[in-house]
């Protein structure tokens, strides 16, 4: 057995919580037969380890039948794990007891128990009719024709037939339409993933082209479609950078979970990136009550269902909540409070890393070298950076990989490397070029580096950094230009400088009249 299968019985075992474990072994224990007791044995063995080690496992069991073809027999562990937990969760998932439901109605109708399978039938149409499950239902439809044709064609089967055909319709429409919009998002987040929002009129163009292309879903009343259809359409005006747009259309989706509280449970990871999203963006706008408002909606939705959740919820849980906080506190200017959180979320990163989307991970890596950055701590800076720099998994057009690599060009500048800062603006000014990603600011901010290597006068220095503030600001007022500030505030960075202050004093000062001009 190979070395990715061996680690996926491991991985498997560690997933499980405390109630599936004893779920598995109250399953194991019901069956035993002959040797089956060492699959217990051994899915304990494997439990107690904290990293796979096969060799221990050999000599624990030394001497032992299932030695001898230990392949088959962690193959058969793992079935028998996957099956219980088949049976685990078939009570919680609405879809695993419609698939159950008509493997069922399949069974009655192979022995002939027509009426039988056709009362079942009707009766799971009515869940999956309520519940919204497109896919359950054309399945549903089919069984339902085959045993109209079982019947043969008897008098007032016609309305049942157009009734059926009716419905057959109106699932396809739908199927596409999630389809049409699915494909939608698909192009949209690799835009944004790789590019970011819009910095020029092309991705100006491409953004308006898919807002173009979106289907009209005012005859569509299902949830999933219109959750869909708000999700694609707030993303848009997020990448033209039209804010208050966006928030609209986050703040629909919300509504409308809130309004079918069921779905928020079955769409926990979605329901977790709406709040984070609509915190983020109502932090931008300077409203700071609703952001505060939802901040705490997303940590009492936390504390409701921590002992409900699973594995994969509780990543996508720490991914979410650290990334936003992390993200207000930064924005703010509050890189002390910020600071604090850097243990625990280097901790999650070590834990979840590989669970992670790299975007994710390099994002929260991005700010904990912002925040080290802001506060002085050069070296620790340094250390975030070369995380990003190291992570393979990380597509090289990533949006994150060209602000990391400006960033670390202000960290050489902040410790006076004044070696490394001539290679270090050689290889960043490569990079971009490459991927066409040398935008006004990125050309202000490393022409500034450029002439900054070659003086030592200070009077001269002291008139390049006004220079540069100077330019920066004029770009600050540039929508598409001030989306590199998002990332990392350039313009009070230069004029921290200028006026000789602390950065963060500048950000909260920054932010303290954005919220004035709000109010």
């Amino acid at each position: 057995m190979s070395t990715k299968v061996k680690e996926s019985l491991f991985e498997l075992i560690r997933s499980l919580t405390k109630s599936e474990k004893r779920y598995f072994k109250l399953l194991a224990s019901r069956h035993t037969i002959g040797d089956e007791n060492n699959y217990v044995r051994l899915f304990d063995a494997i439990d107690r380890q904290e990293e796979y080690d096969e060799e221990s496992l050999f000599k624990e069991f030394k001497g032992e039948a299932m030695l001898n073809k230990f392949s088959i027999t962690k193959k058969r562990l793992y079935d028998q794990i996957i099956s219980a937990l088949d049976g685990y969760h078939s009570s919680t998932s609405l879809d695993a007891q419609l698939y159950k439901g008509l493997h069922s109605v399949e069974i009655l109708y192979n022995k002939s128990l027509y009426d039988q399978a056709g009362r079942m039938i009707r009766s799971l149409e009515k869940q999956a009719m309520k519940n919204e499950k497109f896919a359950v239902l054309q399945e549903i439809n089919r069984w339902k024709k085959k045993l109209l044709e079982n019947q043969g064609h008897q008098e007032g089967q016609q309305e049942e037939l157009i009734e059926i055909s009716k419905l057959d319709n109106d699932l396809q429409h739908s199927s596409a339409t999630y389809n049409r919009l699915w494909m939608i998002k698909a192009k949209l987040f690799t835009q944004l993933h790789t590019k970011g929002v819009a910095r020029n009129q092309d991705e100006i163009e491409f953004f308006k082209g898919l807002k173009t292309d979106m289907p009209d879903i005012r005859d569509v009343h299902a949830f999933d479609i219109q959750s869909l259809y708000n999700h694609v359409m707030s993303a848009i005006h997020y990448g033209l950078r039209e804010t208050k747009l966006s928030s609209e259309y986050i703040n629909r989706n919300i509504e409308l979970y809130q309004k079918t509280p069921n779905k928020i449970s079955e769409f926990f990871n979605f329901y977790l990136s709406l709040l984070t999203n609509a915190i983020y963006l109502n932090e931008s706008l300077g409203e700071r009550m609703i952001a505060s408002q939802y901040l705490q909606d997303l940590k009492r939705l936390t504390d409701a269902m921590k002992d409900k959740i699973n594995e994969d919820q509780k990543i996508k849980l720490f991914g979410s909540v650290h990334s936003v906080e992390l993200s207000i506190l930064c924005r703010r200017g509050d890189f002390s409070k910020a600071q604090s959180l850097l243990p625990s979320i280097e901790s999650g990163l070590i834990l979840f890393q590989d669970k992670l989307t790299p975007s994710r991970v390099s994002y929260m890596q991005f700010k904990g070298a912002t925040v080290c950055f802001a506060l002085g701590n050069y070296n620790d800076a340094l250390r975030w950076i070369n995380k990003i720099r190291n992570n393979n998994s990380l597509d090289s057009s990533e949006d994150v990989l060209a602000f990391t690599a400006l960033l670390e060009i202000l960290i050489h500048l902040e410790m006076d490397h004044k070696t490394l800062l001539p290679y270090s603006l050689k290889n960043t000014l490569r990079f971009l070029k490459s991927r066409n990603r040398l935008h006004e600011v990125e050309q202000v901010f490393l022409s500034f580096i450029s002439k900054r290597i070659k003086i030592q006068d200070t009077f001269e220095i002291n008139e390049l950094w006004e220079k540069l503030l100077h330019d920066l600001e004029k770009l600050d007022s540039n929508e598409l230009q001030n989306a590199a500030l998002e990332y990392f505030d350039f313009c009070a960075w230069a004029r921290s400088k200028v006026e000789k202050r602390p950065y963060d004093q500048v950000i909260r000062e920054k932010q303290g009249a954005r919220l004035r001009k709000v109010s």
